[in-house]
């Protein structure tokens, strides 16, 4: 009888050690997968709290943007408030202007005694003489602005002179001369570049420069031109500037 219950004893703290373990195993894993269910709260909140602290910050500095942007337009628009078509009178100024907004070029035409006159106008460029030794030191180096201009005199055959000029206050320097003949190709056109303009005779550039004067390229027609192109070089920024405003006001 008592090796009975020994042997009865044994078995049960057997099993005791063994399924016991196994029940402490599961009961683990169901700890387990119910912390995987049901996840800290905090984390979430702090991913929102994230995104929304970067999208203050981003409206923030586009709202800056816009401000300094408006700064800007109010101030070239004060620029821009002349007409300087209400400067022309009748006869001073004998071309027709074609000036397109988004546009870096400004077409005047006029016909002349059965020709054809065309001047192409482009954006004017700053010239600084930092080599002048005359200039005082005080003043700094001299500035200039230069336009460059493209001159093509046509006859009704359809055979043209075109003068690659640039033009600066109160002057006007030839700088190419060719003859276009009509159809002629892109290697046709090259090849009738003639000599450089400075190599020849003196009377007959002096010639060239009157041909021009005549048919309304002179000094003062430029002198016009620069102001002009100055302001139109504030009108496209002024019209930069809305556009850029469009895109970040969507």
């Amino acid at each position: 009888m008592a090796l009975a219950w020994c042997v009865v004893r044994r078995s049960a703290s057997k099993f005791a050690s063994v399924y016991g373990g196994r029940v402490r195993s599961i009961s683990a894993v169901v700890n387990r997968a119910s912390l995987a269910r049901n996840p800290s709260p905090v984390r979430p909140l702090v991913s929102r709290g994230f995104n929304y602290s970067t999208a203050i910050d981003r409206m923030s500095s586009e709202q800056s943007l816009i401000r300094v942007i408006d700064s800007e337009i109010n101030s070239a628009s004060q620029t821009d408030n002349i007409d300087l078509d209400e400067e022309i009178t009748p006869g001073s100024f004998p071309f027709r202007i074609e000036d397109n907004p988004g546009h870096q070029n400004v077409t005047l035409t006029r016909d002349y005694n059965g020709e054809h006159i065309k001047v192409v106008v482009s954006m004017p460029s700053l010239v600084s003489d930092e080599n002048d030794d005359d200039a005082d030191d005080d003043e700094g180096p001299s500035n200039e602005s230069s336009i460059p201009l493209v001159v093509t005199v046509t006859k009704k055959s359809g055979l043209s002179l075109e003068f690659s000029c640039m033009a600066f206050p109160d002057e006007i320097a030839i700088d190419a001369l060719s003859v276009k003949h009509p159809g002629d190709s892109l290697e046709d056109q090259m090849a009738n570049e003639g000599p450089d303009f400075e190599d020849l005779d003196e009377n007959l550039k002096k010639t060239f420069y009157k041909f021009l004067e005549i048919r309304g390229v002179k000094a003062s027609t430029t002198n016009f031109l620069h102001e002009y192109m100055m302001r139109k070089v504030n009108r496209e920024y002024l019209l930069w500037l809305k556009n850029v405003k469009e895109f970040m006001e969507e």
